[in-house]
C-alpha cells in the first residue's frame, strides 16, 4: 500500500480514480471521530506570517484552510453560485461557505459514501453536497460563477474534458480557481491544457515552497491524527499520503520533482 501511495501520481490516469475511491472509503472506515475533514497538503507564509483570522473551532485545521483560502481568495465569492469539484471530506466546502457567503455552495465528489459523509458532518445554510463525476457534471450551462478544485485533478482519466466542462458550466465572467500537485515534467502540459481549454488565464503561482512550509508546521498533528486513527499496518502508507517529514511524498515537494500550483482563470465572452 504504501508503495501505491508513493508512485500513485506516476499510476496510469485510468487507475488513479478507483484507487482514490478505496482511499477515501478506508478514511470513512478507520477517522471514527470524524477528525479530519480536509485531505489537502496546506499552505503557509515563508516568513512564518498567519494572518488570516479563524475561529477557534478551525485553528486545528489552520494550514489546510490556509490553501484554500489561498486558492480562492483573488475573486469575489460573496452571493455568488460556487460549485467544488472534487470535495473530499468537505472540510473546504464548508470553510468557504462559512467565510465568504456565496449565495450557492455545491460541493460534488465520486464517492457516495463521502458525500453522505459530508452531508451529515456539515452542516451549514447554502451547503450541499452531491455525487458526480468531474468530466461530466450534472449542470446546465453557465451555472456558476465559480468553480473551485483543489488537489483532485490528477486523479482524473481526461483533464481535456474536465477542463472543457469546468468552462461549460462557468458563467460569462465567472472564475476557474484551481490547484494541484504536478509532477516537475508535467507542468508545461498542464499549462497548455488549460490554455487549449478556452478560459483565460489571470493569474498563476508555484506555490511548492509554502507547501513545504505548511507541512513542516504541521507535521505533528498530521502524524499524531494517524497513530491515533489508523490500524499500525497502515501507517506507514497513510504517513506517505499526508506528507510528513521524512516521506517520499514530502521530499519530492522539497527537492522539486513534484510541484505544487496554483490558477486563477476565467471564462470570456
Amino acid at each position: 500500500m504504501q508503495k501505491i501511495v508513493e508512485k500513485y501520481c506516476e499510476l496510469p490516469r485510468v487507475v488513479r480514480r478507483p484507487l482514490w475511491q478505496i482511499w477515501h472509503n478506508l478514511m470513512i472506515r478507520f477517522d471514527k471521530d470524524k477528525a479530519a475533514t480536509f485531505m489537502n497538503y496546506g499552505y503557509a507564509g515563508l516568513n512564518g506570517d498567519q494572518t488570516l483570522t479563524l475561529l477557534e473551532r478551525d485553528e486545528n485545521d489552520r494550514f489546510c484552510i490556509q490553501l484554500y483560502d489561498h486558492v480562492v481568495n483573488k475573486v469575489e465569492l460573496k452571493d455568488k453560485d460556487v460549485l467544488e469539484i472534487g470535495s473530499g471530506r468537505g472540510g473546504g466546502a464548508s470553510y468557504i461557505t462559512r467565510y465568504y457567503s456565496p449565495a450557492s455552495y455545491v460541493a460534488l465528489d465520486i464517492s457516495s459514501h463521502v458525500v453522505d459523509f459530508c452531508n451529515k458532518y456539515h452542516n451549514v445554510k447554502g451547503l450541499s453536497f452531491i455525487k458526480g463525476y468531474a468530466e461530466k457534471p450534472p449542470f446546465n450551462d453557465n451555472t456558476f460563477d465559480a468553480v473551485v478544485n483543489v488537489e483532485s485533478a490528477r486523479c482524473y482519466k481526461d483533464l481535456d474534458v474536465f477542463f472543457y466542462e469546468v468552462k461549460r458550466v462557468l458563467k460569462t465572467g465567472g472564475h476557474f480557481l484551481f490547484a494541484d500537485m504536478i509532477r516537475h515534467n508535467e507542468v508545461e502540459t498542464i499549462k497548455a491544457q488549460l490554455s487549449k481549454s478556452g478560459l483565460e488565464l489571470v493569474s498563476q503561482e508555484n506555490i511548492s515552497k509554502n507547501v513545504v512550509k505548511a507541512l513542516d508546521y504541521d507535521h505533528i498533528r498530521r502524524e499524531s491524527l494517524i497513530k491515533d486513527q489508523i490500524p499500525g499496518f497502515l501507517n506507514k502508507a497513510f504517513l506517505q499520503f499526508a506528507g510528513t517529514q521524512g516521506t517520499e511524498r514530502y521530499e519530492s515537494f522539497a527537492n522539486g520533482k513534484m510541484e505544487y500550483w496554483s490558477f486563477v482563470l476565467q471564462k470570456k465572452a
